[in-house]
């Protein structure tokens, strides 16, 4: 799935921090992610206690 930057999204699932399943977050990334990051999107604004996360496309929900 293709996301832009400033996307709302839900989180239904995430390798990189399970605390932030079933939190909404925004993507960061402005370009689709690459090698670097493995393939997973930048979720942030999620919440006060968990900073950004790396989710695969298929763990998110566009809201």
């Amino acid at each position: 799935m293709t996301f832009a930057a400033g996307d709302k999204v839900r989180i239904i699932s995430c390798e990189d921090d399970p605390r932030a399943v079933g939190r909404a977050g925004r993507i960061v990334d402005e370009v689709p992610p690459g090698p670097l990051t493995g393939g997973r999107w930048t979720v942030a604004a999620i919440g006060l206690l968990i900073g950004p996360v790396l989710c695969h496309g298929h763990e998110l929900q566009r809201r």
